[in-house]
Order: C-alpha cells, then structure tokens, then sequence
C-alpha cells in the first residue's frame, strides 16, 4: 500500500542546482529504503541514489558523487535528492522507487515507483 510521488522537476540552466523530493505515504518498514533514479530519452532506467530506512546508509553512482545529495528525515518523508552543477547529460525523468532488495543500485530491486518528474538540463 505504499505510495510515492516526486516533486520539485523543472527547467535548470548548466551548472545549476535543483531540489527534488519524493513522498512516501504508507507502510514502508518492509522495504529497504528509497532509491532515485533517473530515465532519458532513449535510455534505460539508470540509478542515481539512495537511502535505507535503518540507519541512512547513502549509495551514489558514480556519476553524480560530490554533485548530488540523498536524505530523509525520521519518518522516511520526504526523501530528498539535491542535485548540484547539472548537465545538459543529467536531463532525465527522475523517479523515486521503494527499495525492496538488498542491492539498491538495480532497478529491478524496486517493486514500487513514482510517476517521476522532469528535470530539463538546458541553456
């Protein structure tokens, strides 16, 4: 019976800085924690954060280490991603998931997800 909804998508310029949240409504002591990820045109689903619910372990990919930011607060909403010195590249749909597996990196380990909410990275 969970339920996520993101927020805060929208238009920012290169190098810019945007504030997503996602609220989770619900029961989610089962599941692991939450998860962002991010899909563009053409792509697949790829994964860009996460946080677990027990003790707010944060995984990062790669790619966004040092640039954005995943947090929560006691009651696990609104998990938050802040993102900073966006790319034209990061332009993507950004979802929230619930953590249902061990491995929060794999979309698949998601049974729950958001709508998602667009983040344009343009000038």
């Amino acid at each position: 019976q969970v339920q996520l909804e993101e927020s805060g998508g929208g238009l920012v310029l290169p190098g810019g800085s945007l504030k997503l949240s996602c609220v989770a409504s619900g029961h989610t002591f089962s599941s692991y924690g939450l998860g962002w990820f991010r899909q563009a045109p053409g792509k697949e689903r790829e994964f860009v954060a996460a946080i677990s619910w027990s003790n707010s372990d944060r995984y990062y990919s790669d790619s966004v280490k040092g640039r954005f930011t995943i947090s929560k607060d006691d009651r696990k909403k609104p998990v938050y991603l802040e993102m900073n010195s966006l790319r034209p590249e990061n332009t993507a749909v950004y979802y929230c998931g619930e953590q249902r597996r061990p491995w929060p990196t794999r979309s698949a380990d998601y049974s729950t997800w958001g709508r998602g909410t667009q983040v344009p990275v343009s000038s």
